[in-house]
């Protein structure tokens, strides 16, 4: 089994990296703490699965996993996060994501994880199970404004509330600081704010935090 860890902690991933090893002594474990070395070992050699986490310091997880399975849709991908499943593991799924794990979980959860999406499956927990049933179920439910984004948008949203400046948004994901701050403008149009200040405040309340 060759599975790459995409985390930006090297004490992070030596933990995961044990406890693949445990499972599978034969298995070949990749590293990488950033998206740009993570992309580049995805191009350069043959991955049966990634280990993904949501937080890294070149672009967001989300926006690595759009990426990732724009150029290699079949490999498939195991998210592990810091971030309760509550409002991230839905948008990882949607994009590709084979399973969300939280980081809080014990060993035993990730290798399960692992298990059923090497043979094709999905892997979610029964709680998070039964919010997507029961978002299906309960389509009048109101939505939050921040449903209302795209992934790039809520990309700027997050970065936004990161505290990060137009120019450093621009920077980190490759655009034109006037193309971020359209971005900023729909963001504020689309959740019915006015301030940067007011986003900042959602993001925080709303538990979305890089």
């Amino acid at each position: 089994m060759r599975v790459l860890c995409v985390d930006d902690h090297a004490i992070f991933r030596q933990g995961v990296k044990q406890i693949l090893l445990h499972y599978d002594r034969q298995a070949k474990i990749g590293e990488a703490a950033t998206a740009d070395a993570a992309m580049q070992l995805l191009r350069e050699s043959r991955w049966d699965i990634v280990i993904l986490d949501l937080s890294l310091p070149d672009r967001s997880g989300l926006q690595l996993l759009t990426d990732l399975k724009r150029e290699q849709p079949d490999v498939p991908v195991v998210v592990l996060s810091m971030h309760a499943e509550d409002e991230y593991a839905l948008r990882a799924l949607r994009i590709g994501a084979s399973g969300y794990v939280t980081k809080e979980s014990a060993p035993e959860e990730l290798i399960a994880a692992i298990q059923k999406v090497m043979r094709g499956g999905r892997y979610m927990t029964p709680t998070l199970a039964e919010k997507i049933a029961f978002s299906y179920a309960s389509p009048s439910t109101p939505e939050k404004p921040h449903h209302a984004l795209s992934e790039r948008e809520m990309e700027i949203l997050q970065l936004i509330g990161a505290g990060k400046s137009l120019k450093e948004i621009a920077a980190m994901l490759s655009l034109s600081v006037k193309s971020v701050g359209t971005y900023r403008a729909r963001v504020l149009e689309k959740m019915t704010m006015h301030t940067n200040a007011d986003l900042i405040r959602y993001v925080v309340e709303n538990n979305l935090r890089l």
